[in-house]
């Protein structure tokens, strides 16, 4: 039975607003705030659930994160008419500083890093709690908010920095450089590495761990081309012994597989009978905890996405030459003719909407299956309880084969990306193969880069490794086609920050904005 560990908060949602006008300049006796709340381990307790909850929102890995990223990859096609216009502008790479998900992202991730920062502020003045709770609260707030900054680093560049929560509408920040921003994720991170237990018992799960927190650091690290730093954390994570690949690849995206072996940290989502808040981040007991992942992306449902011709081609096939065809393929996507819901249904052409692909020269309907409950059920247009695995062991070994490409061990790089081709249900050849050469750095580099496309399909990490390969110089040829330099590198930042936040102006938008 899946545990519900994290309880919709009912704390510091908003920024503490002062009048000028007396009948307004009121404080509610009663009321909650941030001076009388936090006087025990349950109530500090309950303000990191209430960041836990801000990252389940539909700004973040509930919808639109997970949107944002996929429609800035190469992974990504539009299933039809039916993408709505802010995400197909997303896709085609017209949108402007007025997106909806651009702004719903960049909101999503900064009420993120308020709630960590009210927690931080204030466990050191909680008192009845023992030692070891408040740092462990404490080192989870930093992990959340470590999070929040690399991905604002990664897809903004520059950008206000708040390490203090705020209080007046007069408590804005202006920007600070990318470099600032990545340097308070990796303090955050080192700070909660020590602070985080290992792993958690039933009724936790879902919390960050200490092996989270390092494999976040490496990312961050990663995505600045410090390979070095990458390795050392990543070699811990290897290190420790708690985590391997599972057998069955469909594991990785479906509700039954939560919390293997192989996973490090996940967005828990609990079943609530099909409700879900459309456009709305607020949270409290009743709000429902699940996600519309399913929903938007099955081949019985919206399907506002499908995987981009340039994806599914690239997949080994004997048709191509290759000595097997990847089973990634078939636990990846549906195929028209296919049987679904356990076996009681089968996914005929009238059933799918939408736009075809072209795969190995023969047009048909291919949707998403990871993360889609049609495996085990006819209802497309659900939403579902399957949890959103932010990392894996799998993504632990393919980036530090990168280190050590990149740090010239060839040898090691191709022996941690066969670890990833021998997964029982997979059992692809090692490389290097006939399609697949490894005689050199640069002939490594693009099978790793291959190994990522594959492996992680789908699964909001192509973005980043697309953002970081560009930013590092170890492309072969830009994958985006609408791409502009010196503008797609970037998201614009939220018109309505620069209207809002008084120190900030048109002249600190990105460029190509």
């Amino acid at each position: 039975m899946k545990k519900i560990i994290i309880c919709f908060g009912l704390l510091v949602t908003a920024f503490m607003i002062s009048c000028d006008k007396e009948d307004l300049d009121k404080i509610n006796p009663n009321g909650v705030t941030f001076d009388t709340y936090f006087n025990n381990g349950d109530e500090l307790t309950a303000g990191v659930n209430a960041i836990y909850a801000m990252t389940q929102s539909n700004s973040l890995v509930s919808r639109e994160w997970f949107f944002t990223h996929d429609l800035r990859s190469d992974e990504m096609a539009s299933g039809g008419g039916q993408l709505e216009t802010q995400r197909n502008q997303l896709l085609i790479g017209v949108h402007d500083p007025g997106n909806g998900l651009v702004a719903a992202l960049w909101r999503g991730w900064y009420r993120t890093i308020h709630r960590a920062n009210v927690v931080i502020g204030k466990a050191p003045e909680v008192e009845n709690i023992s030692d070891d709770l408040r740092n462990r609260l404490m080192g989870e707030a930093r992990f959340l908010r470590a999070w929040a900054y690399y991905e604002i680093a990664t897809l903004w560049g520059a950008a206000p920095i708040y390490t203090e929560f705020v209080q007046t509408v007069n408590g804005s920040n202006s920007k600070s450089s990318q470099s600032e921003v990545y340097a308070v994720a990796i303090s955050d991170l080192q700070s909660a590495q020590s602070a985080l237990p290992a792993s958690y018992d039933d009724a936790n799960k879902g919390r960050a761990t200490k092996g989270a927190a390092q494999t976040l650091l490496a990312r961050v690290y990663l995505q600045m081309g410090d390979y070095s730093s990458a390795k050392a954390e990543l070699e811990k994570v290897v290190n420790s012994g708690q985590y391997s690949l599972v057998d069955n690849y469909l594991d990785l995206t479906n509700e039954e597989g939560e919390f293997n072996s192989e996973s490090i940290y996940e967005v828990v989502y609990a079943p609530s009978g099909g409700a879900y808040n459309w456009g709305s981040d607020s949270d409290g007991q009743n709000i429902a905890e699940e996600t519309v992942r399913t929903q938007e992306y099955s081949a019985v449902g919206w399907r506002n996405v499908i995987p981009s011709n340039k994806l599914l081609n690239s997949y080994e096939r004997v048709s191509n030459g290759d000595a097997k065809d990847d089973p990634r393929y078939d636990f990846s996507y549906w195929l028209e003719g296919e049987a679904f819901n356990n076996g009681e249904s089968i996914m005929t052409s009238d059933r799918v909407q939408g736009n075809t692909s072209v795969v190995d020269g023969v047009e048909q309907k291919v949707s998403w299956q990871k993360y889609s409950i049609l495996y085990k059920l006819d209802a497309g247009y659900a939403t579902s309880a399957i949890n959103q695995r932010i990392m894996r062991y799998a993504d632990v070994l393919l980036m530090l084969a990168e280190c050590e490409n990149e740090l010239g061990n060839q040898a090691r790089a191709i022996e941690l990306v066969n670890q990833v081709r021998a997964r029982t249900s997979v059992d692809m050849p090692p490389i290097p193969t006939a399609n697949i050469p490894a005689g050199n750095q640069t002939e490594l580099r693009k099978a790793i880069q291959h190994e990522r496309m594959i492996e992680l399909a789908g699964e909001q990490i192509r973005n980043f490794d697309i953002l970081r390969w560009r930013k590092n110089g170890k492309l072969d040829g830009e994958p985006i086609s609408y791409f502009i330099p010196n503008k797609h590198e970037l998201l614009p930042i939220p018109q309505s920050e620069i209207d809002n936040n008084p120190n900030l102006s048109q002249a600190d938008q990105n460029p190509g904005y």
